[in-house]
């Protein structure tokens, strides 16, 4: 056996033995990698990419990673919930939705714009309309509401209702919503195991299947980007898979469970491997990758493992790249005539 945070851990028996996992060192520590990862990863772990990066996790912590050093951290040690959904502006102000509120904050950490939804209801996806506006989703019973709200004089804009599992449990609700370049909405609807585009009205204009669905991007060339308990999958309006990965394609490998993907500018995609603190056992530990970076041909380019001071990054659930070439701001999208 182990220890790990104060916690023993007991990773597995050979020959009525208890046998201890191989580790590799860490930042600041040692982590278990014992049927979890490789020893050694591909790519270059933190100096592989400049990103800002969030998790679902007891904490609320933010990082922001610039040429392998992690230069800004913010903790919400006041707060309470998990940050499930996080951006940064082009100010580079962060937005983040922490499922009893959502927050806007600056560089220099304070809080400019904050809303917490009523007992029994929950945001898990916040999304910036251009300077003035943001778009939330609030779980709840009898059903959840769309909303959009200028942040700076307070007035909602639009309020939509949306569809909901029955009978209502509003934790598993929603957890993902991106607008799309042509002003819709395409939303996860993680309960209902489906992915819906929704024009500004509320009217469902396409759907795709999934099971337990968290996320769903819509990409430059009309495609959505889908992350469900099956895997990744890249889809057409047709409803054509023209690519998807799996676990199955990375052996050696443990997933716990996937959340979202990201697709870079040079066609490889980032999957994030997010580790459930509220459940305690060895999958659920340290030493699992956070990320990993695939190219077409699904093979592994990077992997991302960073759980040790002074680089304890933890759980990942958001991770926003910032050295992508052509990559618009944030804001710059729109909600029918809203932007």
């Amino acid at each position: 056996m182990i220890k790990w945070a104060g916690i023993t851990v007991l990773l597995g028996i050979t020959c009525g033995v208890w046998a201890q996992a191989p580790t590799v060192a860490g930042s600041g520590g040692a982590v278990v990698t014992e049927g979890r990862a490789p020893a050694v990863l591909p790519g270059r772990g933190l100096a592989q990419h400049d990103f800002v990066y969030s998790g679902e996790s007891h904490d609320r912590k933010i990082f922001i990673v610039r040429g392998g050093k992690i230069v800004w951290s913010y903790d919400d040690a006041a707060g309470k919930g998990e940050i499930s959904d996080m951006v940064m502006l082009s100010n580079r102000n962060i937005l983040y939705a922490h499922q009893f509120g959502v927050t806007e904050i600056t560089p220099d950490k304070k809080v400019v714009w904050n809303y917490e939804p009523p007992a029994g209801h929950e945001i898990h996806t916040a999304v910036p309309i251009g300077k003035d506006y943001v778009l939330y989703i609030m779980n709840g019973d009898p059903g959840a509401v769309l909303r959009v709200v200028n942040i700076t004089t307070g007035a909602i804009e639009k309020e939509l209702p949306l569809a909901v599992k029955q009978p209502v449990s509003v934790h598993p609700q929603f957890r993902h919503a991106r607008l799309t370049k042509d002003g819709t909405l395409m939303v996860a609807h993680m309960d209902l195991n489906k992915v819906v585009e929704y024009d500004p009205n509320g009217h469902e204009l396409w759907s795709f299947p999934g099971p337990s669905v968290w996320s769903a991007d819509p990409l430059d060339n009309g495609n959505v980007l889908i992350t469900d308990r099956i895997g990744v999958r890249e889809v057409t309006k047709r409803g054509d898979t023209v690519w998807s990965w799996t676990p199955a394609d990375a052996p050696g490998y443990k997933f716990a469970s996937l959340q979202e993907a990201r697709r870079l500018a040079n066609g490889d995609t980032v999957i994030n491997n997010w580790v459930n603190e509220w459940t305690n056992n060895a999958d659920n530990a340290p030493g699992s990758v956070q990320a990993i970076e695939v190219n077409q041909a699904k093979q592994i380019v990077w992997a991302l493992r960073e759980w040790s001071p002074p680089n304890a990054l933890g759980p990942a659930t958001s991770i926003q790249f910032l050295d992508q070439p052509g990559t618009a701001a944030a804001e710059d999208v729109h909600f029918g005539d809203i932007r």
